[in-house]
């Protein structure tokens, strides 16, 4: 494979895991599991239901592009209900509340970043295993 190959490739790899963090983060995120999550008691399968969304797709995406990697949505579901459990919990980020302004926002953005670092690691297992 050439590197001009190469690079096309993780510009689609990047492009089709940033559809599937918006697809499963926002239009498949339903609001039992937004609400659920975020509550003291009960959240354990909002939020499993939610990380689920997450690795379903992430198994999509790996049995198109690296189908003996398919076992990836694991650490992928593990991680996302991780980082989404230390976000809402009460004690931690979900004290912030939107009204709160910057403590919000930097929990949200340190959310999404360790997102998008989560499937920059699946990628780099992709191209890994079938490139280099």
């Amino acid at each position: 494979m050439s590197d001009i190959q190469l690079i096309q490739q993780l510009f689609i790899l990047f492009i089709a895991f940033q559809i599937k963090h918006v697809l499963a983060d926002y239009f498949f995120q339903t609001h039992w599991m937004v609400v659920g999550k975020y509550r003291k008691k009960g959240w354990l399968k909002p939020l499993f239901a939610h990380a689920s969304v997450h690795a379903l797709l992430t198994l999509i995406l790996l049995l198109i592009f690296a189908p003996k990697l398919w076992y990836l949505c694991v650490l992928d579901i593990a991680v996302h209900f991780s980082i989404d459990r230390i976000k809402a919990h009460p004690k931690l980020g979900g004290r912030f509340k939107m009204e709160e302004g910057a403590k919000f926002w930097w929990a949200f953005g340190t959310d999404q970043m360790l997102h998008h670092l989560t499937h920059y690691l699946i990628i780099y297992f992709i191209v890994d295993a079938l490139y280099l």
